[in-house]
């Protein structure tokens, strides 16, 4: 019977993710709310539903496996004191079957939720049974229907749970109440609302629906490598250049499959735009490593793209509008500097390896040091230095090093292990972004190589538009001061927000997902996360 109301809760409204882009789904709306309203439940009389904290008490008595939502529903009904949400003198209000079926479409959003007492809530929504469900159940089931979706789709995962999986970047507060005002006032903030999400959220989702369907048909086919050679060049004929060219025509890399086995112009350019979104070295090379990649089963693809969907759900949606703030997503390696929406510098970074690892973190830059020196960590000394410095006695004069009231610090120059420049944004972490002497580090596809400071490939043309519209700082004044011979400091006249980010997968502009190297291996954790949540019964 569930099934049955589903099917025409979703034909009568259009509502569900498949169509949430199509053309005229939101001229729809209004002329399927009409149909929805006369389906309702016989009217009624909203002052005859009682409600206070003890019969609210005495409903998650009745129903337990509700009873994490008994806070939550009580502070909704205090701030409304006490009146019906879900009820007026017609029935049930016709958002009541909107979010009924969203929460049947749970699935779309990337998760696997069952809400307790299903059956009941079904009952309320099947204008063929008689429900066996009061009306003062009914409100509170459907507030209790209301909180388990959004807590699930537009909060995700507790704080103290991503902060043990190192999430430190600036938590969303979410009020339920005020959600709850705009979603009635306007319904359609149910199938997409960047206020709320942000809007990484719904272009991800997109590409999991495009992903489920290409697991539906059956279309991700293993490819085979040419075992006649090592590489595949183009003009190249091969059978497995036949499997390539169909793989790109699903992922949508190739506009049409023509079948050919020859490695030609158009097959050509689909490889480079694949390697480009999957951070892979640009060339035209087919390798047993890029087919390895390419072989990464599509199960594993969708994972990747929920647990995302997951990290998306964190965060403040205003943490991209700023007029200027820099991101560097650490799977991808690469920083990019936006300014008045528009991207200004996009660079290759290279991050924390596996022992010291980069923390995912937000804060603002203060100020720009050029020509630096370089403070060794406490650590490095103890653990490093100490023992280069037993096999070489002029290890610190030959690297340019001297102590400094009982540490060490390498002094400005070319060889300074953070270039001639670095971009301080205090933090408890003393991380920083900065320059590097081993320009040739960036050439690597996995870029996992500091103690955990970021190193910008892009460091001087980073430091020149942050201090473009600087009158003090021209130019010749930062060319002169990264000669690396004195250090000198430019305090920034305005703070620039520094995000710390994890994405295995981003959908770019281009509406193309990128898949990154997990560097950190936290998908896995996180996706236990998610599906230990989604099996729960709330």
């Amino acid at each position: 019977m569930k099934n049955i109301v589903l099917s025409v809760v979703i034909i009568l409204f259009g509502f569900s993710m498949s169509s949430v882009h199509c053309i005229g789904t939101e001229n729809q709306t209004a002329d399927s709310f009409s149909i929805v309203q006369a389906r309702q439940k016989p009217s009624i009389n909203p002052a005859e539903i009682i409600l206070n904290e003890a019969v609210i008490a005495g409903f998650f008595k009745k129903y337990p496996d509700l009873k994490t939502q008994q806070t939550s529903v009580s502070v909704l009904y205090k701030k409304r004191n006490y009146v019906p949400v879900w009820h007026d003198e017609k029935g049930l209000i016709t958002f009541a079957r909107l979010l009924y079926t969203k929460v049947n479409a749970i699935e779309e959003e990337g998760l696997n939720a069952n809400i307790a007492y299903q059956d009941k809530i079904d009952e309320i929504f099947d204008s063929n049974t008689k429900a066996n469900v009061s009306q003062t159940d009914t409100e509170l089931l459907l507030s209790s229907m209301y909180l388990f979706y959004v807590q699930k789709v537009f909060n995700g995962i507790d704080t103290q749970k991503i902060r043990e999986i190192g999430w430190f970047l600036p938590r969303k507060t979410l009020s339920y109440s005020t959600l709850l005002d705009s979603l009635i006032d306007n319904p359609k903030l149910l199938n997409k609302n960047e206020k709320q999400l942000f809007k990484q959220y719904y272009k991800l989702r997109e590409a999991l629906k495009k992903y489920r369907q290409i697991e539906k048909k059956e279309a991700w086919n293993f490819i085979e490598m040419d075992t006649s050679v090592k590489v595949l060049k183009p003009l190249n004929k091969s059978k497995t250049i036949v499997q390539i060219r169909q793989r790109l025509a699903v992922t949508g890399d190739l506009k049409t499959d023509s079948k050919s086995n020859v490695y030609d112009q158009e097959l050509m350019n689909a490889v480079l735009n694949y390697k480009k979104r999957n951070g892979l070295k640009l060339n035209y090379n087919i390798t047993p490593q890029l087919l390895r990649q390419m072989n990464v089963p599509i199960a594993t693809r969708i994972k990747t793209i929920i647990v995302n969907m997951e990290r998306c759900r964190w965060i403040p949606p205003e943490l991209t509008k700023a007029d200027e703030y820099i991101i560097i997503n650490i799977p991808s390696f690469t920083l990019l500097y936006k300014k008045n929406g528009k991207t200004e510098l996009e660079s290759k970074v290279f991050v924390g390896k596996i022992m010291t690892e980069t923390v995912i973190f937000s804060a603002n830059m203060t100020q720009i040091v050029f020509s630096p020196y370089w403070n060794l960590p406490r650590s490095i000394i103890d653990y490093e230095l100490k023992l280069d410095m037993k096999e070489d006695k002029n290890y610190l004069e030959s690297h340019n090093m001297e102590w400094n009231n009982g540490n060490v610090r390498q002094k400005p120059g070319p060889k300074n292990s953070l270039g001639l420049v670095k971009f301080v944004f205090p933090n408890s972490n003393d991380i920083y972004l900065h320059d590097t002497p081993v320009k040739s580090l960036f050439e690597y596809e996995t870029r996992a190589f500091s103690h955990g400071c970021i190193n910008v490939s892009k460091a001087k043309e980073l430091a020149f538009l942050l201090l473009k519209d600087d009158p003090d700082w021209p130019v010749s004044r930062i060319n002169e001061a990264m000669k690396g011979v004195k250090e000198t400091t430019c305090e920034l006249k305005r703070k620039i927000p520094v995000h710390i980010g994890y994405f295995t997968a981003w959908v770019n502009d281009a509406n193309e997902i990128n898949f990154y190297t997990d560097v950190y291996d936290r998908d896995d954790r996180l996706a236990e996360l998610v599906f230990a949540e989604d099996s729960k019964k709330k």
